[in-house]
């Protein structure tokens, strides 16, 4: 197991392991470009500012009636970054989002003509984090959120705020997470507010800095410390000193531990798996000692585990390897001498979910060959209750599905993977080979793992146990073995045999036997199949031959198959798909 975590860390910041044993120099850079002098509307964004701007002044003249809208937070936020945004929010002074947007609308179809979306109320819901009423329509394609300025006073054991009332521009900004997100966009002046007077020169220089004192602002809603962290890992923003120290903070700590909702410390998480810098997530939640707060495990199944987890840095290792993986061809990246075979790369350029799977199962390597029974003495690994439990992800981008069985594939099936292996002796190579590759913990498209993801993820897996870095030659000869095995699976042409459809279906199974369907079929499907493979040019018409004389000589014995999976709704199949109760009625 890797052993001195702190001293390898200590080496990855300076050299990363690059595919094959190559190294280099690599630092995380500012991702976000210089920002802008003023904000470039969109035809339908400036459109709808004078919609807004004529109807305050409507509102004035014939009601009496003053506000003045303002566009606010991450909209405003990604505009000065040159960055598009479909979501605006728009706080108004003076008056509740649900009676502007409902005379909002009709004064738009009375008077301009203009169809509107239905408008929706969407109550406040403070449990999770909807401390205020919010009316949300559509125009011009565009999703709209409307709320009231606001100031909020908060008890000092809660995060749901005693106090909510109109406030004052300077007031809401205050109660922002971070300053970059407090600023402003002034429809009537078309201009960019900065009432916290940091905004502005926090985008420029690439800092993360609350409004107020950080330990004032995460003890009012210690959610916001991972919030930090996201837009320091999205844009490679750096937090300031006093920020990294109330994150660190044990009542910070204990607070977000226990008062916020696991269900919104894992969309946090979410959202940072799924951005262009999963890895720097990772790196700043181990920085800040945050690992346990985040990745908790409900302590009635930590009790029961069959060990302890291991040190928290090993989740940065992994990530680190699997980023510098990922990262090769990136024009920041030197071509190294023996890459990963390209093969093993493909699923992750062509479906998004998969990289943020990945960098997920990686963070979760502390838990690794970890195990737990629940009350039906059911073996679980333990990252099945960190991801259900501790961050109430669900199967959301099929990551309680998909994780599990990248580690099952890792530390069952894959780990030492070598075609020199006996188990790819027999019966043949191909069909050794083909079946591995189409076990369920392997390649279950339907459920999120691909084979070629499985494969990677075992190889960073390998790489972590053998130290990371600490040993160059064993970390080449590794990478080696698993470009090997991926060149051998395109040599045999099983590349896409994960999905390839039985030649004979049930039915005609059962026609050709001439027995009822059962839990036997399962059976003589997946003999089916490895004929399948062991003749890549055959056809139905020669597998249901084959078929006829295998049954009429006893070498499939139906009758005993039958017999021996009597009274099972499903005939329980080994790695090769074969049920082991029945393997020696189906001996060549």
């Amino acid at each position: 197991m890797l052993l001195h975590c702190s001293q390898l860390l200590k080496r990855l910041h300076t050299v990363l392991f690059v595919r094959g044993g190559v190294f280099q120099n690599m630092s995380l850079k500012r991702l976000a470009p210089e920002i802008r002098q003023q904000i470039h509307l969109t035809d339908a964004e400036d459109q709808l500012c004078t919609l807004l701007d004529e109807f305050t002044h409507h509102l004035e003249k014939e009601q009496d009636i003053r506000t003045t809208c303002r566009i606010s937070g991450g909209w405003v936020r990604d505009k000065l970054l040159g960055q598009d945004s479909n979501d605006i929010d728009i706080c108004l002074s003076d008056m509740m989002g649900v009676p502007f947007v409902e005379q909002f609308v009709a004064y738009l179809s009375d008077n301009k003509r203009i169809p509107v979306n239905k408008v929706a109320k969407i109550e406040s819901n403070p449990d999770q984090s909807k401390h205020l009423e919010t009316a949300r329509t559509t125009l011009f394609d565009i999703e709209l959120d409307f709320v009231n300025l606001r100031s909020e006073a908060y008890a000092e054991h809660s995060r749901i705020p005693t106090e909510v009332k109109f406030g004052t521009p300077l007031e809401d900004a205050l109660r922002r997470d971070i300053t970059i997100n407090s600023l402003f966009y002034n429809v009537h002046t078309r201009s960019v507010e900065d009432f916290t007077e940091k905004g502005l020169d926090d985008l420029r220089n690439g800092v993360v800095r609350t409004p107020l004192p950080p330990l004032e602002t995460f003890r009012d809603d210690p959610l916001r410390v991972i919030r930090c962290i996201r837009f320091a890992s999205r844009f490679g923003f750096e937090m300031t000193p006093e920020l990294r120290d109330a994150a660190r903070d044990d009542s910070i700590q204990e607070a977000l531990t226990s008062k916020i909702s696991r269900e919104r410390i894992g969309e946090e998480l979410d959202k940072m798996m799924k951005s262009v810098q999963p890895l720097r997530a990772v790196q700043l939640i181990n920085e800040l000692s945050l690992y346990h707060c985040i990745f908790h495990v409900p302590d009635n199944i930590l009790a029961v585990a069959s060990s302890t987890p291991t040190s928290p840095e090993t989740s940065t290792i992994a990530c680190t390897i699997l980023d510098n993986i990922l990262s090769i061809g990136s024009p920041s990246t030197s071509q190294p001498v023996a890459p990963v075979h390209p093969t093993l790369l493909s699923h992750v350029s062509r479906d998004p979910g998969t990289k943020a799977r990945l960098f997920l199962a990686a963070s979760f390597f502390p838990f690794y060959g970890i195990t737990y029974k629940d009350r039906k003495q059911r073996e679980h690994y333990l990252i099945e209750a960190v991801i259900r439990e501790g961050l109430k992800l669900g199967n959301k981008n099929y990551y309680l599905d998909a994780i599990p069985a990248l580690y099952g594939a890792a530390s069952e099936l894959i780990v030492g993977l070598s075609l020199n292996q006996d188990r790819f002796k027999n019966p043949s190579e191909r069909v050794s080979l083909g079946l591995l590759l189409r076990n369920p913990k392997i390649h279950k498209s339907h459920s999120g793992t691909h084979w070629t993801s499985s494969l990677l993820f075992s190889l960073v897996c390998e790489l972590v146990r053998l130290g990371g870095l600490s040993n160059d030659e064993a970390a080449k000869e590794c990478v080696e073995r698993y470009n090997t095995f991926t060149t051998r699976i395109g040599e045999l042409g099983l590349s896409d045999i994960v999905d390839a459809k039985h030649l004979l279906d049930g039915n005609e199974v059962t026609n050709l036997v001439e027995s009822k369907p059962g839990p036997w079929t399962r059976i003589v499907l997946d003999k089916v199949f490895e004929w399948q493979l062991e003749h890549p040019e055959g056809d139905k018409a020669a597998c249901a031959s084959w078929l006829k004389e295998e049954c009429s000589s006893g070498r499939i014995d139906v009758q005993a198959l039958i017999e021996s999976t009597s009274g099972s709704k499903r005939a329980q199949t080994n790695e090769g798909g074969t049920s082991k109760r029945a393997k020696r009625q189906t001996q060549p």
